[in-house]
């Protein structure tokens, strides 16, 4: 139940006075649904109106307010020219101009001989100076409510900043004072104003120091934010952390045999992560771990290694991948060190035949499958485990946390054990806010006898030489990648670029190159993947359809084409794609000149360094948290307010902040408490609260 004193901030943006059906859907659009979200479309810019010449002295250029009265109007002769209206002082004229101006309006507006004030930008058109779409226009005795500063909004199509910051000013308004819902002291020592004081200041700024995000009133907001964030995230992470879980001890003899069939020598960021998880299982508690590491880390050993724990325990485990193409990878790659353990692995996709189908599932229920792969299929009511231990969820940023709740809760008997493998490395700043308590294991060396990829960047001019030099290494029985640009992500342009340079090579290397994009059909991009893997096709053309979990270790080269398109991690994910073998590879940027300075850096840190944990800081302080892994796509949450390349200091705190409430059981039984609730409903939260006595 939402408190009484949120009732007028929750209520629909329409309900405003002034928003009509077509503001309505322009709003929605920009802002969200309910009052309360206006208040977090903060202003990005000033404008000053404080000067207030004569006509005559009026500089060009500038903002002008001035006192003048209306001497004639000009309507507009025929459509497409503009209403004119001119208006004098006693030291000369100006004239105000409308395109598209209703006669009407502008009459009763402007009378002849009324003094008004009117503020705008000034102009000249052949010697003789305007305004065009007065922004502000009062009558003399109401001048004084005109702001000598004003806010600017962020702004779509068809809305303007008068209208925006009218219905924000409603908005803010209607903000009670609520109770302190801040730690006392720390709120003292922070100095910090209240929230109603933040919320108004942050809105009515009055110079340029006030739109600083490091201004007190925004600090305070942005650490509401993440403190409603790590305490949403902690409240879901204590209910998921159930009082038992599964303790399942090592079975010496089974780890033994996949060890002695595993044909390389672990790394010891394996063998560490291999002993944090098996450490974690053998708990009665339950285990939520995140495995990060990068391309080719080897997080499927891993992953193995702890299925391999729980089946020696007569549990079954389940992993789950983002496209069928990964999830058929994973089979291959596993099968046969299952087999000679005697371990019986499955994999379901929505291509599994019907009568396949059904065994599997009827196998799966009466638990003769310890091990089943397959992508969200998995998720579908029909498919029934008869004693599920381990649950492992590759490319996780691909799912959203209600499909992991939904697969996790298929158990009868205790929760499943989870381990969440991302290949995207993320900054410890994102995994805090997507994450929250949960433990993390990292991958950081690369599997033994791997090369370094070298990465050379050349100028979109030396296409053609890029073209050619792809026959010596055909030659040598090698494969590349060809990944043609992503633009404005509109899948037709990029599908057009694809074809483009799938056919200017066809002319050069025949039959030998293939086209992959993501209009295909899955079928028809599993043939051509497969060729490329198995068959005599050398080049795959290529959209980013190819950045996620494609092996093929004969591929040495990859040419990433308008490379300055391209965000830092997607580079990284890309070039991934080879490497993988003890040939050297390289990594050919093709950037079009002249170079933006963040494209320079981006493309200037890919050259330095293959550390993708570094790569992700360095993303993340180039683009800003919404970009790193496409937030709104990504299931990572999505800041207003709070800035994750600036306020990792103040997620730390609220991270520290947040347990203690949880763990003092601050939120049931405290005044505190039922102001942090507050809280969480001011951020849309409160789903959270429903975890409060689960929990």
């Amino acid at each position: 139940m939402r408190p009484k004193i949120l009732e007028q901030l929750f209520k629909p943006i329409e309900t405003t006075r002034g928003i009509g059906p077509r503001l309505k859907i322009r709003l929605k659009y920009l802002i969200g649904e309910n009052i309360v979200d206006l208040l977090w479309h903060l202003p990005n810019n000033i404008i000053d109106r404080s000067y207030n010449p004569t006509i005559s002295k009026a500089e060009k250029d500038r903002i002008v307010t001035i006192k003048a009265t209306v001497l004639k109007h000009f309507p507009s002769k025929r459509r497409g020219l503009p209403y004119k209206v001119t208006v004098i002082d006693e030291t000369g004229e100006i004239d105000l101009v409308w395109f598209n101006g209703r006669k009407q309006y502008l009459q009763d507006l402007l009378p002849i001989g009324e003094t008004l004030v009117v503020s705008g930008k000034l102009e000249f058109y052949k010697k003789k100076k305007q305004i065009i779409h007065p922004q502000h226009i009062v009558s003399d005795e109401k001048s004084h409510n005109l702001p000598n500063i004003e806010a600017v909004y962020g702004l779509t199509q068809g809305l303007t900043n008068k209208v925006i910051s009218n219905h924000i000013k409603r908005a803010v308004d209607i903000v009670p004072d609520f109770s302190e819902w801040q730690d006392k002291e720390f709120f003292k020592k922070m100095n910090w104003p209240s929230f109603l004081e933040s919320i108004k200041t942050v809105h009515n700024p009055k110079h340029e120091d006030d739109l600083d995000h490091k201004n007190t009133s925004k600090q305070r907001l942005a650490y509401d934010e993440l403190l409603a964030n790590q305490l949403s995230l902690g409240l879901l992470a204590k209910n998921f952390e159930a009082p038992t879980g599964q303790s399942m001890s090592k079975n010496i003899k089974l780890m033994d045999s996949l060890y002695k069939n595993i044909p390389f020598e672990l790394t010891n960021s394996q063998k560490v992560a291999i002993e944090e998880i098996s450490q974690d299982l053998e708990k009665p508690s339950r285990m939520i771990r995140l495995l990060q590491g990068d391309v080719g880390s080897g997080k499927t050993i891993v992953a193995l290694a702890a299925i391999f724990q729980v089946s020696g325990n007569n549990k079954q485990s389940a992993m789950m991948a983002p496209t069928e193409l990964l999830a058929r990878q994973h089979y291959e790659s596993l099968k046969d060190l299952c087999f000679k353990s005697n371990i019986n692995i499955e994999i379901l996709t929505g291509k599994t035949k019907r009568l396949e189908r059904e065994r599997i599932l009827d196998d799966l229920k009466n638990g003769k499958i310890s091990i089943i792969l397959g992508t969200h299929a998995l998720f579908q009511e029909k498919v029934l485990f008869n004693n599920l231990g381990l649950v492992i969820i590759d490319e996780q940023h691909r799912f959203g946390v209600h499909q992991r709740l939904s697969l996790t809760s298929k158990n009868s008997l205790d929760p499943p054990d989870i381990v969440i493998m991302s290949a995207t490395p993320i900054p410890r700043t994102l995994e805090l806010t997507a994450y929250g308590s949960m433990q993390v294991s990292r991958l950081l060396d690369k599997p033994m006898g791997r090369k370094p990829i070298k990465t050379i960047a050349k100028p979109l001019s030396k296409v053609n030489e890029a073209m050619l030099s792809l026959e010596r290494l055909i030659n040598k029985g090698e494969k590349a990648y060809w990944v043609c640009p992503l633009i404005e992500e509109s899948e037709k342009i990029d599908l057009a670029a694809a074809v483009d340079r799938y056919n200017s090579l066809k002319i050069i290397y025949k039959d030998r190159v293939a086209l992959v994009h993501g209009k295909m059909s899955v079928e028809e991009r599993e043939e051509t993947m497969k060729d490329f893997k198995y068959g005599n096709k050398s080049i795959l053309v290529a959209t980013t359809v190819i950045e996620v979990g494609i092996d093929v270790p004969d591929a040495t080269f990859i040419i990433i084409e308008h490379s300055e398109r391209f965000g830092l991690s997607q580079l990284h994910q890309l070039r991934g794609r080879v490497g993988r073998s003890d040939k050297p590879s390289s990594c050919l940027l093709l950037y079009k000149s002249p170079l933006g300075e963040n494209a320079k850096k981006r493309i200037e840190t890919l050259r330095q360094t293959d550390d993708g944990f570094v790569i992700a800081e360095e993303d993340l302080m180039l683009r800003g948290a919404g970009e790193v892994l496409g937030t709104r796509q990504s299931g990572l949450p999505y800041f207003k307010i709070a800035n994750l390349s600036t306020d990792r200091e103040l997620l730390e705190v609220a991270r520290n902040d947040a347990n203690y409430i949880i763990e003092s059981n601050i939120l049931n039984k405290t005044d505190r408490g039922e102001n942090l609730k507050i809280l969480l409903h001011l951020f849309n939260k409160e789903d959270a609260l429903k975890y409060l006595d689960a929990g």
